[in-house]
């Protein structure tokens, strides 16, 4: 039987915000209760409007820093080209009018 090729899946695009969560957990004779926060990774982001928490295990860390990267660098890029796609529009708009006026 003939191997099927798949793609292999896109890279893992993020938007919103990595934190750290520090809480205590209520045992009176936890290192929490002295001070010692519990920490959890997470990340916050919105949807519809409204802000969402996703707690994460340590290993998910550099996942989600890279997909956050990753989000930035396109959002980036993509301001760029509407950017650029304005400044040729303009161009074109000024082109036409000019020749408009030539002509009329």
């Amino acid at each position: 039987m003939p191997r099927v090729r798949t793609s292999p899946p896109a890279p893992l695009v993020l938007r919103g915000t990595l934190l750290t969560l520090r809480r205590k957990c209520g045992k009176p004779t936890c290192r929490c209760a002295r001070g010692a926060l519990h920490e959890t990774p997470a990340l916050a982001y919105k949807v519809a409007g409204a802000a969402k928490i996703l707690t994460l295990r340590p290993q998910d860390v550099p996942v989600v820093k890279a997909a956050l990267i990753r989000y930035k660098r396109a959002r980036t890029a993509l301001a760029q080209q509407a950017l650029a796609g304005l400044t040729t529009f303009r161009q074109r708009v000024e082109r036409e009018k000019a020749a408009e006026r030539l002509r009329g």
